[in-house]
C-alpha cells in the first residue's frame, strides 16, 4: 500500500490553497474547511454564507489586525466574525492592504475570544509557505458534510496532530543536478538543490575548489527578481550579487547560495504588493507588516543544510545582516568571520537602506 507522510500531506494541502482548492483539517472533534482568502472564489464564497450550519470566520495575522484595529486575542492571528450579508469584495478588502485605499470603511470588526485557534494558525503559517496573503476563510463541518466532499470533490484531509508532528529538521534533499559554468573567467559549478517541504529549487554556486576542512568564504543570496535581474535601484540587492561574484572570482574559490526566497521570504507577488503600498509611502518593513507578514520570513536552514551537503561546517559569511549570522550559527554553521558587503547607495534605495540599517539592524 502506497503511504504519504505527513511532509508530503503538507505541501499538497499548500498547493490546493494557493490553487483556490479549499482543505479539511480535523482536531479532535472539530472539523474546519480552510480556504485561502485571496484564491476563494465568489460561488464557494457564497456557498459557504449561506449555508445553515455554523458560519465561516475571517483569519489574519496580529500584523494586519494591527493596521485593521481589530483585537488579538490568539497570540499571532486575529480571527473576525464575518458580518451577515457580506461579500467576496468585503473579505478580500480586510485581507489585501492594496484595496485599503479603495475601501476605507470595513469595520468595526468583531473578533473571536476563546476556543482553539491553533487550526487557524496552522493555515495562516500555510498561506505564507504557499507565499499567499497570509489569511484564510474557515468554517466548522460536520463528520457528514467532510464524507460528502471526499466523496464528490476528492478534498484533501488531514488530522492536525499529524500535521503539527511533523519534523520539520531535514528539508533538503540530496542535490538533483550539478553542472560546470565558466564565470568572469572562472571556473564554477552550479549545484540544483530541492527541498522536501516546498516546491522551490535552490542553488549553490562552488567558485573553484574550497577546502572543506576551512572556513568558506559564502554568501547566501535571496532571489531577487528586480534587483538580480531588471538592474532596479529600488534595492541594493543587484549590486551586492556582483559585488559578492567579484570577490568570489578574485580570490578564486567560495561558495554563493542562491535561495529561491524573494522578498525576505513573501514571494515575488507580495513582493510587488508591499511595492505598491512603499508608493502610498510605507517603508520596507512597514510594508510587509500591512501585509500581514514579518519582516523577516526566509527559512536559513535551507542555507545552513545546503553547506552541510557540500561538506562545511565553518564559514566566512558575506553580509551586512548580523541575524543572518545567528541563524546559520543555529544551524551549526560556525560563522569565524562576517565579511562586509558594501555597495554605492543611489538617490532610489537610500531610504531603502536607511531603514534596512534602523529596523533590521543591518550594518553599513
Amino acid at each position: 500500500m502506497l503511504i504519504i507522510d505527513n511532509t508530503e500531506q503538507t505541501v499538497r494541502m499548500q498547493t490546493d490553497l494557493r490553487l483556490g482548492m479549499p482543505i479539511v483539517i480535523t482536531k479532535e472533534k472539530d472539523n474546519f474547511l480552510i480556504f485561502s482568502t485571496e484564491r476563494i472564489s465568489k460561488l464557494h464564497f457564497s456557498l459557504l454564507m449561506n449555508s445553515k450550519s455554523e458560519k465561516p470566520f475571517l483569519c489574519v495575522t496580529s500584523r494586519r489586525a494591527q493596521t485593521l484595529k481589530a483585537r488579538v486575542y490568539d497570540n499571532n492571528i486575529s480571527r473576525i466574525q464575518i458580518p451577515e450579508g457580506s461579500d467576496i469584495n468585503w473579505v478580500q478588502a480586510t485581507a489585501d492592504p492594496i484595496l485599503d485605499l479603495d475601501s476605507p470603511m470595513k469595520g468595526p470588526y468583531i473578533t473571536m475570544r476563546g476556543g482553539d485557534a491553533k487550526v487557524a494558525e496552522l493555515s495562516i503559517n500555510w498561506c505564507k509557505k504557499a507565499k499567499l496573503i497570509p489569511s484564510t476563510i474557515i468554517k466548522k463541518i460536520s463528520i457528514l458534510e467532510i464524507k460528502t466532499f471526499q466523496k464528490n470533490f476528492q478534498i484533501l484531509t488531514a488530522d492536525f496532530s499529524d500535521l503539527i508532528n511533523e519534523n520539520p529538521s531535514i528539508v533538503v534533499r540530496e542535490e538533483s543536478a550539478t553542472a560546470k559554468i565558466p564565470i568572469k573567467g572562472i571556473e564554477a559549478r552550479l549545484r540544483i538543490f530541492r527541498v522536501n517541504n516546498d516546491s522551490f529549487d535552490h542553488c549553490a554556486i562552488e567558485f573553484g575548489t574550497p577546502n572543506r576542512e576551512e572556513p568558506v568564504l559564502t554568501r547566501i543570496h535571496s532571489a531577487c527578481f528586480t534587483g538580480d535581474v531588471l538592474n532596479s535601484q529600488k534595492c541594493d540587492c543587484g549590486s551586492q550579487l556582483e559585488r559578492a561574484i567579484e570577490k568570489f572570482v578574485s580570490v578564486g574559490e567560495g561558495i554563493l547560495l542562491y535561495l529561491n526566497q524573494e522578498g525576505r521570504g513573501i514571494g515575488l507577488l507580495n513582493k510587488v504588493r508591499a511595492y505598491k503600498l512603499q508608493e502610498q509611502g510605507y517603508d520596507t518593513v512597514d510594508a510587509n507588516h500591512r501585509l500581514g507578514f514579518e519582516d523577516e520570513e526566509r527559512d536559513f536552514q535551507i542555507g545552513a543544510e545546503i553547506l552541510h551537503l557540500l561538506g562545511f561546517s565553518r564559514a566566512k559569511l558575506m553580509t551586512n545582516n548580523p541575524k543572518k549570522i545567528k541563524m546559520l550559527e543555529d544551524y551549526e554553521i560556525k560563522v569565524v568571520e562576517r565579511v562586509s558587503l558594501l555597495t554605492q547607495p543611489t538617490k532610489q534605495n537610500l531610504h531603502y537602506l536607511q531603514t534596512k540599517a534602523k529596523k533590521s539592524g543591518h550594518l553599513f
